[in-house]
């Protein structure tokens, strides 16, 4: 994951310095949609271990809070 975040900031201060050929624009691209899944795979169980406590003391899942009226 770091060697990865690390290629990603290099593209860019590639792009934003010279710009960047074709193959390194579909790279970058490639690593933003990989990294970006895993940033979402990992909120997502972060999520699945949160717990929403509400005033009158009811514990329940954060994806349940949201369904309560």
């Amino acid at each position: 994951m770091d060697n990865m975040i690390k290629r990603i900031n290099e593209l860019a201060k590639k792009k934003k310095e010279k710009g960047l050929s074709p193959e390194e624009q579909a790279e970058q691209k490639e690593l933003y949609a990989r990294y970006l899944k895993n940033f979402r795979a990992n909120f997502e169980k972060q999520l699945d271990n949160t717990d929403v406590e509400f005033p009158d003391g009811r514990v329940v899942p954060f994806k349940e809070a949201g369904k309560e009226k």
